[in-house]
């Protein structure tokens, strides 16, 4: 059974702690066949006053936002075409690849790009997945099944897509689409 102790500086709320524990379970999980129930994780905390680093009382820095409520949130104005609030959640230098496009940088050549290719799409969501990567990112997949209408008003739905995001500090930074409409509209 692991046990993992984490010392921090008091000042997270609740939500960021539940975060980091589940974070730590997964890191686990991930090296050791253990099931979740199976993993301890204990929160140590102490007051700034008996935390020194360097000769110095430190506070703790904020918490990051979630990675995948970002995510969400963009897809969520992205389907609500509030393009504004989808902007508002780019970071410097931001590309979006999706099935046989060159990197795009903004969202308007992304709506003019689908403007050809389909009326409108909806997602479903099977699950938002998180991880680190080597450099500050964090990684986001989402996955599920898109729904919408093609050029001519007829109808689709269930087909497979997946998103890779890139996340730092609560700004993506990338997307990557994979999904099967193109193979789908082939054969309606």
């Amino acid at each position: 059974m692991p046990v993992i102790e984490c010392h921090l500086i008091e000042g997270y709320d609740d939500a960021a702690k539940s975060r980091l524990c589940a974070a730590l379970t997964d890191a686990v999980r991930i090296v050791v066949p253990a099931p979740a129930e199976s993993v301890t994780v204990l929160l140590h905390e102490v007051s700034a006053s008996a935390y020194m680093r360097g000769g110095t009382h430190r506070t703790p820095a904020p918490a990051l936002p979630d990675p995948a409520q970002t995510v969400r949130a963009f897809l969520d104005a992205m389907e609500a075409r509030d393009l504004e609030s989808a902007r508002n959640m780019l970071g410097a230098g931001f590309t979006m690849t999706f099935p046989g496009t060159d990197p795009m940088t903004s969202l308007d050549a992304l709506v003019a790009w689908a403007a050809p290719r389909y009326r409108f799409v909806t997602k479903s969501y099977t699950a938002f997945e998180c991880l680190p990567s080597q450099d500050e990112h964090a990684i986001v997949y989402c996955r599920g099944t898109l729904s919408g209408e093609w050029p001519d008003g007829t109808a689709f739905d269930g087909i497979r897509f997946i998103d890779r995001f890139e996340v730092m500090q609560g700004l993506l930074t990338r997307q990557d689409v994979w999904n099967d409409i193109a193979e789908t509209r082939g054969t309606s």
